[in-house]
């Protein structure tokens, strides 16, 4: 990953370019996003940048031995850290054991989600943690001296998902870890992370792409028109991987928006059999998936309560969205918006203490059922 293969971003890029060049490294960065922005990119081109022997003002030179190490994510001196699903029967329960798995997602990906991440290596309904024995490798690998590097970097994905004995342990090493290293933390939810960890790191916010620059790389990458490109863009709300699913509709979106219009449509008919059969079906498709469903029907009624008001430039729906809230957004209004916003975050909660999904949904189902007719 190289600064020139991220989508806008350019004062972040300057301020991590003129921090390397200056030789003012931070031991411990943390760059937040809301998702989709490309901090993990920004993170994995800075460790390049910092290590490289020929850097230009701009970014690494891409010949040189760090350099070419980088391209495979090989170098000896570069250590991941990632969310991942334990497996004791296939012996992976730290992240080294999914090493290989790790590189192959990466090629050529530099915009990513935690979803595509389960998916690739069929995780199911398996929550993903960085496990508490991880603490240990961490110690262990930045007790050893540095091969070839001038800087060893550490870049952490997701510390939101640090086991809470894993995350204690580490607050030394991130306080003061060993010379010339580099500690880089990419979070979603950075209100999640451990706060003695937020306390020992310098925080480097990305901002969602802008749209202009998203229109460009739209119109660059995959040929977009004029027309349809800041149509994307605008949908995509500065997130790339949300373009994306906007252009190719992905199968998940679309599953998920069959869903949300199954539950307000039983809701509205009062259609027990319906809300259980829904229940059932969104019991078995896993928690991370769970939430993110709960999370996408709160951002439809905001859509569907915004559409009212007939403002394009305030609405984020595709065509398939917005063909349903033609008839379904005169339901969402100011006298029950809320309380189904308040419900649907309630359930989400709920699902994220793993609290029985049939039970979340089925009662989810019947809340709704009260509120729709407001």
């Amino acid at each position: 990953m190289y600064f020139k293969d991220i989508i806008g971003q350019e004062e972040v890029k300057e301020r991590l370019r003129r921090s390397a060049r200056a030789g003012v490294v931070p031991h411990a960065r943390l760059f937040t996003e809301r998702g989709g922005a490309g901090a993990f990119a920004l993170a994995l081109a800075y460790a390049r940048y910092l290590n490289c022997a020929d850097r230009s003002d701009t970014d690494a030179c891409g010949r040189c031995p760090s350099c070419l190490k980088y391209d495979g994510l090989a170098h000896p001196d570069l250590h991941f850290v990632f969310p991942i699903v334990a497996k004791k029967e296939k012996k992976k329960e730290v992240c080294d054991d999914y090493l290989p798995e790790w590189r192959g997602f990466l090629k050529d990906r530099p915009y990513f989600s935690l979803d595509d991440w389960l998916d690739y290596i069929e995780a199911g309904n398996s929550q993903a943690l960085i496990y508490s024995k991880e603490s240990d490798e961490i110690i262990h690998k930045l007790s050893l001296r540095i091969y070839e590097a001038e800087y060893r970097v550490l870049l952490v994905w997701l510390p939101e998902k640090l086991h809470p004995t894993c995350a204690n342990k580490l607050l030394k090493i991130i306080e003061e870890p060993p010379p010339r290293t580099a500690i880089l933390m990419v979070s979603e939810r950075p209100d999640e992370v451990l706060g003695t960890i937020l306390s020992r790191a310098q925080r480097m916010p990305v901002p969602p792409i802008a749209t202009e620059d998203m229109t460009r790389a739209l119109t660059e990458r995959f040929g977009l028109s004029a027309d349809d490109a800041p149509y994307v863009a605008h949908l995509a709300r500065g997130s790339f991987p949300r373009a994306m699913e906007t252009i190719s509709l992905g199968e998940e979106r679309r599953f998920f928006l069959e869903q949300f219009m199954a539950m307000m449509r039983n809701s509205w008919a009062r259609n027990v059999k319906g809300m259980k059969e829904m229940a059932e079906a969104m019991a078995g498709i896993g928690r991370e998936r769970q939430k993110n469903f709960l999370a996408y029907c709160q951002r439809l009624i905001r859509e569907n309560f915004m559409y009212r008001f007939h403002a394009p430039e305030l609405t984020y729906m595709n065509p398939d969205e917005a063909g349903f809230s033609v008839k379904f957004s005169p339901f969402v209004n100011e006298r029950n918006v809320i309380d189904l916003m308040e419900e649907l975050a309630k359930a989400e909660n709920h699902i994220e203490r793993n609290v029985n999904a049939k039970m979340v949904f089925f009662d989810l189902a019947l809340r709704v059922t009260a509120l729709i007719r407001r």
